[in-house]
């Protein structure tokens, strides 16, 4: 039930007796917040200037002399929410009253104790929603915010370009593709019987843990609808600042596709590692590795049975339990392989053999990379797997950021909202990288970080000549939280 504003709330509350000592509770404490340590992304942020950046990408209509709250601060704000685990725009409803939140954003708290009064879901609501019968963004009368996707989407590349002090030799762009489900008319919805539900399907381009692409994508499309056109977009910025660097490309099998690797083969010092799904030619090719890999197993679990008969009685289980001390036998090999009409060439695929005592494991990958400079085994192991890892981003970026809060009408309106959620993973790892890489946070995930570092209570006090914001003294992290600063410090001030 909501309580009646007219209603009169007591000046204090009296509760149970501990140790004869009455508790109690009233409002008349000094200024409390639970996102203390907001103030290290603030800090990062203007000493990389992302959020401002991304301002840039965003035209105002409205009349100067009329704007509480400029581009700027509606953007740090957003974001900033984001970071600190408040997924929705409703939640600023209460946070535009949360002081560290007012200094984050570069708003003044003055010493008269006024209400603090940062944007509100309405105002926020306008940079998001984008309604689809507006044509012009200058005539309309509330929604007169707008923004240019093209710079945005070259913001994302070039924050990955800066993240390096100098070009490295080569790097691997990884794709992929995840779900972002939709409870609502959404546009641009469908039903997904991969992923047995209504949603999105936005595909990512990642570098390691940089996001450098997220494009939303409807979900009744090909996985690989538009990875060839982001990749060329993203290539062709990277090249303009690093033109030797080696590219390869990485995706599972839903990217093997002849458009793709054509173009990966026309192209300089671009190569490409994809998985290639299985069919029964290429199974048979690969029967001589799996005959072999049967053979090596057989002779393994051969002396260890004849160990186990010497210890115990005949048994149609002795197998079974020997095959607990036995390693599965893992085979590769290169083989020349070319589909019969979709491929306009031969191409190199490795086979994968696992053999073990239930099964067989037989998997396939793509390369464009020639045999004399990395074997099977190495390029199956050290160029195709370490994509799993970006399973791994993908999850911080829906779990710890709430990239899958796509539930506004309009596509466009929800494309933002991605883009957002990706400006604040890049924020997140430019602190797990800058600063966090000599503690014990190096590899944690954005919600750890948040948990421990940035979700701490504190007092803020408000004087005539400073602002106090003071942390518990019972803090168990306030020593890598002096780490972050003394790399903030180090870090060069704008301009």
């Amino acid at each position: 039930m909501t309580p009646n504003k007219n209603d009169c709330i007591p000046e204090q509350f009296r509760f149970g007796l501990v140790k004869s000592c009455p508790v109690v509770v009233n409002f008349n404490g000094e200024p409390v917040t639970s996102d203390a340590g907001l103030i290290l992304i603030a800090e990062l942020d203007r000493k990389r200037e992302i959020t401002s950046r991304l301002a840039a990408c965003f035209k105002d209509y409205r009349e100067p002399n009329k704007i509480l709250h400029p581009v700027n601060g509606l953007i740090a704000q957003r974001i900033y929410g984001l970071i600190m685990g408040y997924e929705d725009v409703n939640d600023h409803e209460t946070l535009r009253h949360d002081g560290i939140f007012a200094l984050a954003v570069g708003k003044a708290i003055n010493l008269e104790q006024e209400p603090i009064t940062l944007a509100g879901k309405s105002t926020l609501n306008r940079i998001e929603h984008c309604p689809e019968d507006i044509s012009s963004r200058a005539d309309s009368r509330y929604h007169r915010i707008e923004h240019d996707a093209s710079a945005i989407e070259t913001l994302l590349v070039e924050l990955f370009l800066e993240s390096y002090r100098k070009p490295p030799r080569q790097i691997t762009l990884d794709l992929d593709v995840t779900d972002d489900p939709v409870h609502g008319n959404q546009e641009e919805t469908f039903f997904n019987p991969y992923y047995r539900g209504y949603c999105y399907a936005p595909l990512y381009i990642f570098c390691g843990k940089h996001l450098l692409a997220a494009k939303l994508r409807a979900s009744n499309v090909d996985p690989a609808e538009g990875g060839l056109g982001e990749l060329q977009r993203v290539i062709k910025i990277i090249r303009s600042r690093w033109k030797e660097v080696k590219i390869i490309i990485r995706g599972d099998s839903a990217y093997s596709r002849e458009d793709i690797m054509s173009w990966c083969e026309s192209q300089t010092e671009i190569y490409y590692v994809l998985g290639l799904a299985r069919n029964n030619r290429l199974l048979q090719l690969s029967q001589s590795i799996q005959y072999r890999a049967s053979q090596e197993y057989s002779g393994k679990i051969k002396h260890i049975v004849e160990f186990f008969e010497t210890l115990f009685p005949p048994s149609p289980d002795l197998k079974n339990d020997a095959a607990v001390f036995v390693d599965n036998s893992v085979w590769y090999c290169s083989l020349d392989y070319q589909t019969l009409d979709s491929w306009s060439r031969q191409r190199r695929v490795v086979a994968k053999v696992e053999y073990s005592y239930k099964e067989v494991d037989t998997r396939f990958v793509v390369t464009s990379l020639p045999v004399n400079k990395i074997p099977p085994g190495r390029l199956y192991t050290q160029k195709y797997c370490p994509r799993g890892n970006m399973e791994n981003c993908l999850k911080e970026q829906k779990l710890g950021l709430h990239s899958d809060r796509t539930s506004t009408h309009t596509f466009e309106g929800n494309q933002l909202r991605l883009w957002f959620a990706s400006i604040a993973y890049i924020l997140m790892n430019a602190l797990r990288e800058q600063c966090l890489a000599k503690t014990e946070f190096k590899n944690a995930t954005v919600e750890i970080i948040r948990t421990k570092l940035l979700k701490l209570g504190a007092v803020i006090t408000i004087r005539k000549r400073r602002i106090l914001i003071a942390i518990s003294s019972a803090c168990p992290y306030k020593e890598i939280f002096a780490m972050v600063y003394k790399s903030l410090s180090q870090l060069p001030c704008p301009g």
